[in-house]
């Protein structure tokens, strides 16, 4: 492990599909250098759970309208969880960060994401918590949209079959009743969401670090992003 006391801080963007690790190597990352993780997924997770709860997603069907009018109550925040070793998620003072997981929210958070007024507002919120660099962020447009001008990029991916087993190795943990299938199709579905949206497609930034963690443990993915870090403070030097 390198020694990263005297490094100059910098802003490190993760962008990628759904269900590749983003997260989990994040936390690794800010653990290591002593940064700060946003899991922006979570923020639009946290909308998308939200409207469910408050009836702007009914039957299947997304209201734009009605998820736009209650973005003015959304308060989002995030507080450390000395027992996990991590940031949890808050909705108006309220822990949600079980509640976001389940398949329910995942089948809507691509098509909540896509509405220009919440990327907007989740958009101003993120770069606030970035301003002052030492961050880790990890999501869709990290590297395009939020922070173009971060100094470290990296676009992750992973086979979609990976994927899909990761995801319902961890919903099947947490006592879930779901197919792979069902795990699979979602997974499919929110990739083409998601590259194909018109606010803020997921992109590959000219200047990312492709990551294809499809067959890597957390172990050799930050051996691997040791020798990036590596690259790019010295750069900076």
């Amino acid at each position: 492990m390198e020694c990263y006391t005297n490094n100059k801080k910098i802003v490190i963007a993760i962008d990628g599909f759904s269900s590749c690790g983003k997260s989990t190597f994040a936390k690794a990352i800010a653990a290591r250098l002593g940064y700060i993780f946003i899991d922006t997924g979570a923020m639009y997770r946290s909308v998308t759970l939200y409207a469910l709860e408050h009836g702007a997603i009914r039957s299947g069907i997304v209201n734009e309208d009605e998820i736009i009018r209650l973005l003015d109550n959304i308060s989002i925040s995030f507080r450390f969880n000395p027992m996990r070793g991590a940031s949890d998620i808050y909705v108006n003072g309220d822990i949600v960060e079980g509640k976001i997981r389940t398949i329910e929210v995942s089948n809507f958070v691509s098509a909540v994401s896509s509405i220009r007024q919440v990327r907007e507002k989740l958009v101003a919120i993120q770069k606030q918590m970035g301003a002052s660099r030492g961050v880790v962020m990890d999501g869709r447009d990290i590297g395009t949209v939020v922070f173009p001008d971060a100094e470290l990029k990296i676009y992750m991916t992973a086979d979609a079959k990976v994927r899909a087993q990761r995801r319902y190795d961890e919903l099947k943990a947490k006592g879930d009743d779901v197919s792979f299938d069902e795990i699979l199709e979602n997974v499919i579905s929110r990739d083409h969401q998601d590259m194909n949206r018109t606010i803020s497609p997921l992109r590959q930034a000219e200047d990312a670090i492709v990551l294809d963690n499809s067959y890597m443990t957390i172990e050799q993915q930050m051996e691997w992003f040791d020798r990036e870090f590596l690259r790019v403070q010295n750069s900076l030097q």
